[in-house]
């Protein structure tokens, strides 16, 4: 059983916004896997399906980003996993766009999402995927990931999320060495 908890803010106004790179993972793995959203039995909402004969909770926390640890280690405590049993997704300025970077641990690069989950659980070692969404040019780093995604940059969205997607699956099948040689540093999209 594996807990794939997509990051991202709450609400219409973020919905394609950067910093909801998590969320959309996670709906694009709940239309694959065919299940849907409900209310989960704390502050996240949770779609639960099956891969290659492993359960997967896709969790999306309610309580915007800045306090996704409590949705987190809530949906934790309820199925009874580890840190280890988790997987979490999220946005990364320090990555250009589409490119991915899957982990074991680490810190939080100044994500405060990831931060309050490092607080939360109370440590540093769980596997994430970072998905870049690149840097701001001459914008303010808060305006620039509460912001949509640029024309040009929604063009390569589907792929981007299709190829998180696949990192999410083959983690699943083949474990964090097999999916890290395979997926990190992958460059997804066209646009310089």
């Amino acid at each position: 059983m594996k807990l794939v908890a997509g990051l991202g803010n709450v609400g219409r106004k973020y919905e394609q916004t950067r910093h909801n790179i998590g969320f959309m993972v996670v709906d694009a793995l709940s239309q694959t896997l065919q299940c849907s959203f409900r209310m989960g039995k704390g502050a996240y909402s949770i779609a639960s399906g099956t891969y290659k004969g492993e359960t997967l909770h896709l969790l999306k926390p309610l309580t915007y980003m800045n306090r996704s640890g409590l949705a987190v280690s809530q949906a934790m405590r309820y199925y009874d996993l580890t840190p280890q049993d988790c997987l979490i997704i999220y946005d990364d300025i320090h990555l250009p766009l589409g490119e991915l970077r899957l982990r074991g641990k680490g810190s939080a690069g100044g994500h405060n999402g990831i931060s309050s989950i490092i607080q939360a659980l109370q440590t540093p070692e769980f596997p994430r995927l970072r998905v870049g969404i690149g840097q701001p040019e001459h914008q303010a780093l808060t305006d620039y990931v509460l912001a949509p995604f640029s024309k040009t940059e929604q063009a390569e969205l589907p792929q981007i999320i299709q190829v998180s997607q696949d990192a999410v699956f083959h983690y699943v099948e083949y474990g964090l060495e097999k999916t890290m040689s395979l997926f990190n540093r992958q460059h997804l999209t066209t646009s310089e």
